[in-house]
């Protein structure tokens, strides 16, 4: 079992940046593939970037060149920097946690990029 709390949403003008944190218990972290996916008004959630235990890493087109995820396995975190943030990345954030067959999600961060 893996319980996911993100922090570090909020409100951002486009062209600015945030940095997204999503916070682990439980055990096993390290096995886990971590994910950040986003779900805006009306859409269906979508995968913005994944990182597997061994550190490979997955985009959307959407992200590449603007969004790096990372993790930490001794804090038990994973990161999602965002730059040149457009009115287009507004959506709830949520963290992800995926050993197959089982998945956990957290309860997801607002962020909002408007001028």
């Amino acid at each position: 079992q893996v319980q996911l709390v993100e922090s570090g949403g909020g409100l951002v003008q486009p062209g600015g940046s945030l940095t997204l944190s999503c916070a682990a218990s439980g055990t096993f972290f390290n096995i886990y593939t971590m994910g950040w996916y986003r779900q805006a008004p009306g859409k269906q959630r979508e995968l913005v970037a994944r990182i597997t235990s061994g550190g490979s890493t997955i985009y959307a087109d959407s992200a590449k060149g603007r969004f790096t995820i990372s993790r930490d396995n001794a804090k038990k975190m994973v990161y999602l920097q965002m730059n040149s943030l457009k009115p287009e990345d507004t959506a709830v954030y949520y963290c992800n946690a995926r050993q197959l067959p089982n998945s956990y999600w957290g309860q997801g961060t607002q962020v909002t990029v408007s001028s």
